[in-house]
């Protein structure tokens, strides 16, 4: 199903467990069993790429241990390369418990202490396969501590130098943070390194410490060397800014089971667009029609429970659009 084709995305950082209740509403004291997910945002991306026939590649790394061989087994069954993920002998893979509130939003607990993807050593690193990249795709809880940081610096170095187009989702997960001024601090770090970079509503207050609705305030978040912004407001859509142009695309109404992977399938689908043809961020109806796809490819992704599992191809997620625009 891979499109070999098309150009290579590489989404580096952290795979991981979660374990999602298997009740909605309850919290993770009154939950009575856990579903067993495969997670972790940037895998959710790499799976989401190579669902829609994408070429991708996964990099980061998993303990040697039974849930280890089962995420990266499960990346290899979803077409995603893993030719960049090592297994470390001596740490644990991470595991997440999500509670998931009535309306299907998230809380998280994470037992990482320290787990193996914090362990990733920048001589770990498969840089023959990173110079292959078009598109070097990463989140910000890779950043948190050494070596893993030193790590995706050198990645994102060895990318940018081999001329890909640097993608940031920071995936904000406070808990994970020394405090709110780590985090802050720590996603900022590496702000203007990127091309594009994609944030929630949620997250625009958080870095900003101000109202995400108002224009001002979000491009406070614009660097010069920005090809776009993206702002996702859950199903509501989202709003791009580009050096050209500005907009808002509508997004799709559904009945939100588990909003976990939402995001990473929304920039799955983005990722996919731009590694076929990276002018798109100058094309305003080219990047607004792969929008309207990623709105449908994020919202498809709540209907069910778990990441990967929900994430649609791209026959699928056209019949879900064409099924919304004749009602």
């Amino acid at each position: 199903m891979t499109g070999s084709a098309d150009a290579l995305v590489i989404s580096f950082g952290e795979m991981l467990i979660d374990f999602v209740p298997d009740t909605s509403g309850v919290s993770l004291a009154e939950s009575r069993a856990f579903i067993k997910a495969p997670g972790g945002a940037p895998a959710n991306v790499a799976c989401a790429i190579s669902k829609l026939g994408g070429n991708t590649a996964f990099i980061g790394k998993v303990g040697d241990d039974e849930f280890g061989r089962m995420l990266v087994d499960i990346l290899k069954k979803n077409g995603v390369n893993t030719d960049g993920v090592c297994f470390d002998a001596e740490a644990r893979t991470a595991l997440a418990f999500v509670t998931l509130r009535k309306d299907g939003e998230r809380e998280f607990m994470f037992y990482r202490n320290p787990s193996a993807d914090m362990l990733l050593k920048e001589s770990e690193l498969n840089l023959g396969l990173i110079k292959q990249a078009r598109v070097f795709h990463y989140g910000s809880i890779s950043l948190i501590s050494e070596p893993c940081r030193s790590a995706h610096l050198a990645a994102m170095k060895a990318a940018r130098e081999s001329g890909a187009l640097l993608s940031y989702d920071p995936n904000v997960r406070l808990p994970l943070w020394p405090s709110h001024e780590a985090a802050r601090s720590g996603i900022k770090s590496i702000w203007s390194e990127a091309d594009f970079i994609k944030v929630s509503d949620d997250e625009v207050q958080f870095l900003t410490q101000g109202d995400p609705e108002k224009e001002d305030v979000v491009m406070s978040l614009w660097h010069d060397n920005l090809k776009m912004l993206l702002v996702t407001d859950g199903e509501k859509g989202c709003r791009y800014f580009t050096k050209k142009f500005k907009g808002r695309v509508t997004g799709f109404s559904v009945k939100a089971v588990d909003t976990t992977g939402a995001g990473d399938s929304f920039v799955g689908a983005l990722l996919t667009a731009v590694a076929r043809d990276s002018a798109i961020f100058n094309d305003e109806p080219k990047l607004r029609e792969a929008l309207t796809f990623a709105n449908a490819c994020g919202a498809m992704c709540t209907t069910q429970k778990g990441a990967i599992p929900a994430l649609p191809t791209t026959a699928e997620a056209e019949k879900f659009i064409s099924n919304c625009k004749g009602k």
